[in-house]
């Protein structure tokens, strides 16, 4: 390892940002540096400039590939080589205003039906059933899970912040038979063939293998992912008649402006409206 990458590491450890965030930063820095050969404390503003335009016209990546690269270079700089160059200031990919992809119940179950291994069946039926990240289901932990208030208390999720959410009276069997296949003190979803004494938990991609293996068995077409789940949960809430100041507090979101998304999304609301119009109208037109 570099006494550049270690800085970094130690740069982002002090500022707090996640292991997942640490691991995508330095992903994208070193990409940056294989682009041009040099490390990149050699590089200059131009250069950043001819990588951007690179990313942007050659390689065509996605406004979240850019964004990260953006991110983890400006932390870089900013931070660790304490260099503060104006083109971190224009050159921010424009934002998207896509909606994302809503799995039906069916669809899910479908899904879930056809995850062939049942390790990663439970923990996909959890991040489901609770709409959690990914990264929030597969670190679980046995003593997160309140079963006298049937809660399960999320720690640590995105941007450092705790939360409640609803345990499903129906998951919390399914999480204690899981338990008793592998007993592990601390995880409730721990690496695999490890045993006992294991301090990592199952791999991110290899749920996520399992999810797209799952959804290609099941002849569903949509471009869904892991995070899919979230954003069909918060969805099928949203149509059941559930609050939406609240699932914007199971789901952890900060403004209100990001869960409201989710009205956009459920035909039902949409029909709802649709009927409310008609009979407003009913004795004017």
């Amino acid at each position: 390892m570099t006494l550049l990458r270690q800085r970094m590491l130690e740069d982002m450890h002090l500022r707090g940002l996640s292991p997942n965030t640490q691991r995508r930063y330095v992903q994208a820095v070193r990409l940056f540096a294989q682009h041009f050969g040099t490390s990149p404390d050699q590089l200059t503003e131009e250069h950043l400039r001819q990588y951007f335009l690179y990313l942007r016209n050659d390689k065509r990546v996605s406004r979240s590939t850019s964004t990260v690269a953006l991110c983890a270079l400006k932390f870089l700089y900013e931070r660790t080589l304490h260099r503060s160059w104006p083109i971190f200031e224009f050159i921010r990919p424009p934002k998207e205003h896509k909606l994302p992809v809503v799995l039906s119940v069916d669809e899910v179950q479908r899904i879930l039906d056809c995850v062939r291994r049942p390790y990663y069946r439970v923990c996909l039926t959890t991040i489901f059933a609770a709409g959690l990240r990914i990264q929030e289901g597969l670190h679980l932990r046995v003593s997160q899970i309140d079963s006298a208030r049937m809660m399960i208390h999320i720690q640590g999720g995105k941007g450092g912040k705790d939360r409640y959410v609803p345990l499903a009276p129906q998951l919390l069997p399914l999480l204690r038979a899981h338990w008793m296949t592998h007993r592990h003190p601390v995880w409730l979803f721990p690496a695999r063939r490890t045993g006992q004494t294991t301090t990592e938990t199952m791999a991110v991609d290899g749920v996520g293998r399992a999810f797209h293996a799952a959804v290609a068995a099941c002849g569903i077409h949509k471009p869904a992912t892991v995070h899919t789940l979230r954003h069909s949960w918060a969805t099928h809430l949203l149509e059941a008649g559930v609050n939406l100041r609240l699932i914007q507090t199971w789901l952890g979101h900060s403004s209100p402006h990001t869960t409201a998304l989710y009205t956009h999304l459920t035909g039902k609301t949409e029909a709802q409206a649709t009927e409310a119009i008609n009979q407003l109208l009913e004795g004017l037109l």
